[in-house]
């Protein structure tokens, strides 16, 4: 892969948010080192560096209800070297929608020696580690972990976690391009090839998403939530820079990616506030305007990569305007939430909020549930009370 390195960087304490990264090449051939950057400008990534990475790496597909073929079109584009967990909360009755799809991922697995692991985010089992572990915070009133996104991707980080993984991704499971699945992922070990701390997330700016517009395709740069997120994203940091900025593109990215030790520091937010969280939760934990909890980031920082696909992102588009309703308001809601937004930028989000029609004149918003960072969790634990489970054994390979 060839790719620019960063052109801008605004930086708040111990947070490095870096600009938009365009990638030149796909794959820049065999390149062997830096010997053949442009003045270190364009950046050549070698294969072996990339395929490093990936044997490294766990990429997380969360899936509720999504259909069988989508799944399986990503499970293709996956690069073989990673390990794939496949974290379901699929209807169990009156359709066990989640034995389709295991009997479709075990098929998949026998024809091409990939190894994935799949679970039930309100399996027993887990909700037994998690207990062991003393993250009950996860779990609702009947014992099982919560519905929702977030509960599912915290549920796999720990799963890498007892993988023994280096570094964990996230590729949502309705995307139509298995080519733009394997693209994100090789991307995400390009911009973590790029660190320079142990602490690093990689995000996806999508090139564009395609779709019909007098009858012709018409390829939209922006995600309709993900430009009102942004705005305000860049809106809060403008506020503690004094300085206007558009660093932020990825407010609502899906696709991301970062290093373990990144990943157990993070609190999380749930439902669709969880990609928001983490930039909120990088600015008040080491951006230097709350206490830092953990001195150890500040000797070195944490580094936000935005990189942008060249292939375009269609995924299902059937959840209609409510879904674009429900994401503005959980974004917006997450950070109006934080201690560290400003009381005039609180007035602004309760009027777009009131302008969208997604609060009422006297209403405030609802602040999301926070979970608290995975490092609490007694791993050992959480891995001896899974032990037996069959996606433990798995995982232990």
């Amino acid at each position: 892969m060839r790719i620019e390195v960063p052109r801008e960087a605004e930086r708040l304490g111990a947070t490095l948010f870096y600009g938009v990264q365009k990638v030149y090449e796909l794959d820049a051939g065999l390149v062997r080192g830096e010997a053949d950057a442009v003045d270190q400008i364009i950046r050549p990534v070698a294969y072996e560096a990339i395929e490093a990475v990936c044997s490294d790496m766990a990429v997380v597909v969360p899936v509720r209800g999504e259909r069988i073929k989508l799944l399986e079109g990503v499970l293709a584009g996956v690069p073989h070297s990673c390990l794939v967990i496949v974290v379901s909360n699929s209807d169990r009755e009156p359709i066990d929608r989640f034995i389709l799809e295991l009997n479709a991922v075990l098929k998949y697995r026998r024809f091409t020696g990939k190894r994935i692991v799949m679970v039930h985010q309100r399996d027993a089992a887990i909700a037994r580690g998690l207990q062991a572990g003393g993250y009950g915070e996860l779990l609702d009133d009947s014992g099982r972990v919560r519905d929702g996104k977030a509960e599912g991707m915290l549920v796999a980080t720990l799963l890498a976690a007892l993988a023994g993984k280096r570094y964990i991704g996230f590729i949502d499971s309705d995307n139509y391009f298995p080519g733009a699945v394997h693209e994100y992922v090789r991307e995400y070990a390009a911009g973590l090839l790029s660190r320079r701390s142990d602490y690093a997330m990689v995000r996806i700016h999508w090139h564009s998403k395609p779709k019909i517009v007098r009858e012709a395709l018409f390829f939209a740069k922006f995600g309709r939530a993900t430009v009102v997120t942004n705005r305000f994203l860049n809106a809060l940091i403008a506020y503690y820079t004094g300085f206007e900025t558009e660093v932020i593109r990825t407010g609502n990215a899906g696709e991301h990616a970062m290093t373990m030790e990144l990943a157990m520091k993070l609190s999380q937010a749930s439902g669709y506030a969880v990609e928001t969280r983490h930039f909120l939760d990088v600015l008040e934990r080491f951006g230097s305007i709350l206490e830092n909890p953990s001195p150890d980031v500040l000797d070195q920082y944490v580094e936000v990569f935005q990189i942008e696909s060249r292939n375009p992102h269609m995924h299902d588009i059937s959840k209609g305007e409510g879904h674009i309703d429900s994401m503005v308001l959980a974004s917006l809601s997450v950070i109006h939430a934080s201690p560290i937004c400003p009381g005039e930028l609180r007035e602004e989000i309760e009027a777009e909020m009131r302008r969208r029609r997604l609060l009422q004149k006297h209403q405030s918003p609802t602040a999301p549930t926070l979970y608290p960072p995975l490092e609490r969790v007694a791993l050992e634990a959480f891995a001896e009370a899974v032990a037996d489970e069959p996606f433990a054994a798995a995982l232990l390979e």
